[in-house]
């Protein structure tokens, strides 16, 4: 049976009535038979119906054991760090997500959890960094914005040698794509606002791990810290995850078409995608990933900030916003927009040039998006021209 069929056949029946949707359990607290006898349900805050059924969807969906959901991405990542305790390091890719980084370094450092960076697309350089004091190996893998791939398998045997977590970021590729569980990492972690939800109408965040201790441990702190994901919203990623696979293999096609667009285009400079031959990590991508997504990033041949501005203010189709992998494309400016709260110095020698720009490719027909990219160049031409003659 393929992974497509058994997701979709995965998501349960109503045993009551019969629904072939999940029902939304929208209620804060359940009746109880008598004190502390319950229906496996007290309080909505400790668990849900429509969450757990969520839960159990994407355990299965990773091969993992548990599944825990929460009201974003960061409180998913949040939940992770609060694992660890003052003196522990965490070791991080460094081409990492502007909101990790926030949380890293402006919140659990003050509280005695040191972060470093390393280059994690060399597996020799998270062996030749790991100290005593390091607990938590936090990869991203494709990376944001440059797309770096790390090989999960070889990181997680450094890992469990050294007797770290290995958690890894799969938003970017989705199960669909990537199964780090079953490489030997201990966590994953989801913006299921992304990929999973789909549809760029919720936010959410979701952490899986391989063996029931650790997963014990995160429930625990979903309860106790309350960042729960609603049922509504539980829902909603579960009508997502029901199509995930046709639209990341379609996310997928179209991504690979307008890399390769990209890569002849006499006004780019590089081109930042897995599927691409020239990516220097292609083949560990081509080994842990069935495809390689829908997240394109490219630099421009005019490597200024105001070149990149100007074309992300001039598509049609490819519209100007934070977040990606829903059905309609999505464009950002990465230096001004997700990764500002990292600091220029280190934004730049991770790869994230002021030209950057990151495309989430979506559903729309191919030669419809790649006019569009087009136009753009075209326009920012002009637009240069003009203010460089207004300067002379």
């Amino acid at each position: 049976m393929s992974n497509a069929t058994q997701l979709i056949h995965s998501i349960p029946v109503d045993p009551q009535t019969g629904s072939i949707a999940v029902p939304i359990y929208q209620t804060s607290t359940f009746v109880q038979d008598a004190p502390g006898v319950n229906k496996g349900y007290d309080y909505a805050r400790s668990n849900n119906p429509t969450r757990a059924t969520l839960e159990q969807i994407v355990a299965q969906l990773e091969q993992g054991h548990t599944g825990v959901a929460f009201g974003s991405g960061l409180a998913a990542i949040d939940a992770v760090i609060k694992l660890l305790k003052a003196g522990d390091e965490i070791l991080a890719v460094d081409d990492i997500y502007g909101g990790a980084f926030r949380l890293f370094t402006h919140i659990y450092e003050k509280f005695g959890i040191s972060v470093r960076y390393v280059d994690t697309t060399k597996a020799e350089n998270v062996f030749d960094a790991i100290t005593p004091q390091t607990k938590l190996i936090w990869l991203e893998t494709p990376t944001n914005p440059t797309l770096k791939i790390s090989d999960i398998a070889a990181i997680a045997a450094i890992a469990k040698a050294s007797g770290c977590i290995l958690c890894v970021d799969n938003t970017f590729a989705s199960p669909a794509l990537q199964l780090p569980l079953t490489l030997g990492a201990d966590i994953v972690v989801h913006s299921a606002t992304k990929y999973l939800g789909g549809h760029s109408d919720l936010i959410a965040g979701l952490v899986v791990t391989r063996e029931k201790e650790l997963g014990d441990k995160i429930k625990f702190i979903q309860n106790a810290s309350g960042a729960i994901l609603a049922p509504f919203d539980s829902w909603l990623v579960i009508r997502g995850i029901e199509t995930l696979h046709l639209r990341v293999r379609q996310h997928s096609a179209n991504a690979l078409e307008i890399a390769r667009y990209l890569e002849q285009h006499p006004q780019v400079d590089k081109v930042f995608y897995p599927g691409l031959a020239s990516h220097p990590n292609h083949d560990i991508a081509k080994k842990q990933s069935k495809a390689f997504g829908g997240v394109i990033s490219f630099t421009l041949k005019n490597n200024t900030e105001e070149a990149a501005i100007a074309f992300v203010t001039h598509t049609k189709f490819f519209k100007l916003a934070e977040s990606l992998g829903g059905v309609k494309s999505l464009l950002c400016h990465p230096a001004n927009m997700t990764h500002k709260s990292i600091p220029a110095d280190k934004r730049r020698a991770a790869g994230v040039a002021d030209s950057l720009i990151r495309l989430s490719v979506g559903l729309e027909e191919t030669d419809d998006l790649i006019n569009d990219l087009d136009q753009a160049f075209t326009s920012i031409t002009q637009k240069l021209a003009v203010k460089e003659y207004a300067d002379s």
